[in-house]
């Protein structure tokens, strides 16, 4: 029966928010279901706790009970248009239709109905004619600047029953009515109110949010706001024009040559940098983007957002697209409305005629208007970026050059310490790459160059893009001209072919003699894309003797053996997931896994991996990979082993000496088959 009702539940709730229209019907929708347990027409709102504010919510709202971070308490009220009888569950009566005048009192704004009595308007609302009111609450009155409030009550004939005009509309407009961006003329000289309706279902009249809409009169229809309103004339580029704590921001304006967007027809939110704000910038970067129109234009577009975003529409943290292009996190801590988690937001909701402005205290750089030692600052690469510093590379991460920085992570130093050598600093010249990128246009087998003459390759796999031995460890940053990809390690570039690092390293003098004796040392120096699982002389002197020779003295067999030992495709760490295939020059698969940041080859680790050669890679493993025959039940086994992402199957470990016997045992039983 729980499960019964539950699922009632959920389908009525579903079909209520479909058939609603607007946002603000929606969650008042949402709002009537929660509150219905408690009688008919009542709603659920959430309060949000130390403050008068509540909230009709969406679901999302009311399961984490916080508005701006606040908790919230429920509390349960009659739904607009209701009202509770006496001895009767919830509130079953409609209100008694009335005049305008008449249900100011009723919905709680006496403070308006005392002012339109005494600026004469009472006659006027009472009246036939159908108006829609945004009648500013009680504490909306009482907040209202001394000054300004003595100014409107001095002069009741022409300056209140202005305002008061300015709040009225020659016609009846319910939420339903009320679009988002929606302009429409006052009762004062027509001057325009300006609505927007937002997703959440909050609606606002200048920046005022709704807190008790649709009371419905005779005459019109109410709205009860939080604030009072005043009339709007001027354009955001006029505002800036006109106010002192923003001069700096109109020069700059002005050099971006975004004066025309700002005056023009449009729904914008600016975050509008003080001239404090922009005192607090290093004056080396600050005057390097004012002397740079692409880098100031990037730089003010940031701080425009392509949408009106008043702070009363504001609930949570939610990312909003920018005229630069890239988002900004929105949201709000309490009363303060803040900028991607911080609260720099010193003045709200200045309204023009083509969207908001807020008085910002920080100034918002956006990587695009960075150099390449701006965008490293703070992060992980730090110690990547002293390096670069000390061997005499800082002209290139801190000019105009268009380069890429190849930044390994602060971990890929924690056991290694460097010192500035001549090879360390043709190592990190190989950490620039000659052209600013991006990794979302990497490709596989793309060939990079860099300032140290060398050419990277591109690897592109299922989990991973990688540079050679190195994979990108974060979301590339890009700047004004250079790009930052961070990276896992200490980039290696190729230093020959396979052969060539086979033959570099004496762990290798076996494998070298026994590729020889085979016929395959012309394929490993020719052009190709091998991954090598080379064996170090310690795996072949773990074999019995006798079969050593007898294997060394069977060319075919050896080449048999050391194919299976040689992926067809290059495959670097990086690219080795929970359990990766790689097929080998001798026909069968190899089966990958990474395990406590080991790479695995047919359950034998890898003792170091990502040598890197021009034709290929070279993993060192310290015993000769046995091939696996698999019955019908170890492949199901094997599948479910693969699902486990730690691998907690023991290794099977066997004895070197019969490697070759159990090869070629299960060689001859596939023939026969």
């Amino acid at each position: 029966m729980k499960h019964l009702a539950l699922l009632t539940f959920a389908l009525a709730l579903y079909v209520a928010l479909i058939t609603a229209k607007s946002p603000y019907q929606q969650v008042l929708q949402h709002s009537r279901i929660r509150g219905r347990q408690h009688g008919p027409n009542v709603c659920a709102l959430q309060q949000v706790q130390g403050s008068n504010k509540k909230y009709f919510t969406n679901c999302k709202q009311w399961y984490h009970r916080k508005i701006c971070g606040k908790p919230t308490v429920i509390t349960y009220e009659c739904c607009p248009g209701y009202e509770k009888l006496q001895g009767e569950k919830g509130c079953p009566s409609a209100l008694p239709l009335s005049n305008i005048y008449n249900t100011l009192g009723v919905v709680g704004a006496t403070t308006t109905k005392m002012y339109s009595e005494r600026a004469e308007l009472q006659p006027e609302i009472e009246g036939p004619g159908s108006f829609t009111i945004f009648a500013p609450s009680n504490e909306a009155w009482s907040t209202l600047p001394a000054e300004i409030l003595d100014a409107l009550v001095s002069n009741v004939n022409i300056e209140l029953l202005n305002a008061l005009h300015y709040h009225m509309v020659n016609r009846r407009l319910t939420t339903e009515d009320l679009k988002h961006g929606m302009v429409v003329p006052s009762m004062y000289q027509d001057l325009n109110v300006l609505i927007h309706h937002y997703p959440n279902g909050i609606v606002t009249v200048n920046c005022a949010r709704l807190m008790k809409a649709d009371q419905h009169a005779t005459n019109g229809v109410v709205h009860v706001i939080d604030r009072v309103i005043t009339a709007v004339t001027n354009t955001i580029q006029q505002s800036i024009e006109g106010d002192d704590l923003l001069e700096t921001l109109n020069t700059a304006v002005a050099a971006a040559g975004l004066e025309q967007v700002l005056d023009s027809e449009g729904q914008y939110t600016f975050f509008a940098p003080t001239n404090e704000a922009f005192e607090k910038i290093n004056p080396e970067t600050l005057n390097r983007i004012l002397g740079d129109p692409v880098a100031l234009k990037d730089l003010l577009n940031y701080h425009i957002l392509k949408t009106v975003q008043c702070s009363e529409s504001i609930v949570a943290g939610t990312p909003m697209e920018t005229l630069q292009g890239t988002a900004l996190e929105v949201g709000c801590d309490g009363s303060e409305m803040t900028l991607n988690g911080k609260a720099i937001i010193t003045s709200k909701d200045h309204l023009g005629t083509n969207g908001v402005i807020h008085y910002i205290s920080e100034l918002l750089i956006p990587d695009s208007a960075k150099t390449l030692a701006e965008l490293a600052e703070g992060s992980t690469v730090s110690t990547a970026l002293d390096l670069f510093s000390q061997a005499g590379l800082s002209s290139h991460i801190t000019g105009s050059e268009a380069v890429t920085l190849l930044a390994p992570t602060n971990d890929a130093f924690k056991d290694t310490t460097l010192r500035v050598t001549p090879e360390v600093k043709r190592l990190l010249r190989n950490h620039i790459v000659k052209e600013q990128l991006s990794s979302k246009h990497l490709y596989h087998g793309q060939v990079l160059e860099t300032l140290g003459g060398k050419k990277l390759r591109v690897f592109v796999y299922r989990n991973a893009v990688c540079i050679e031995n190195t994979c990108i460890a974060a979301h590339d940053k890009k700047g004004r001209y250079g790009s930052l990809f961070h990276i896992d390690k200490v980039l290696t570039p190729p230093v020959g072919t396979v052969m060539d690092v086979l033959k570099g390293d004496n762990r290798f003098s076996t494998l070298v003699g026994a590729i020889q004796r085979a016929g395959l040392t012309e394929m490993l120096n020719q052009q190709g894309t091998y991954t090598v699982f080379a064996p170090t002389n310690e795996a072949f002197s773990a074999m019995p003797r006798g079969e050593l020779n007898k294997l060394m003295g069977n060319s075919r067999q050896l080449s048999d053996l050391l194919k299976y030992h040689i992926g067809e495709e290059l495959l670097v760490s990086g690219g080795v997931g929970s359990y990766t295939r790689l097929k080998s020059l001798q026909g069968d698969k190899l089966e990958l896994n990474m395990r406590n940041y080991t790479v695995n080859v047919n359950r034998v680790p890898v003792a170091e991996a990502d040598m890197m050669a021009t034709n290929g890679v070279v993993f060192a493993v310290s015993s000769i990979i046995q091939p696996v025959a698999r019955t019908a039940g170890d492949e199901a086994a094997e599948s479910i082993v693969r699902q486990d992402s730690a691998m907690r199957a023991p290794i099977q470990t066997i004895r070197p000496g019969e490697l070759a016997r159990r090869y070629h045992s299960s060689r001859q039983v596939r023939r026969t088959q």
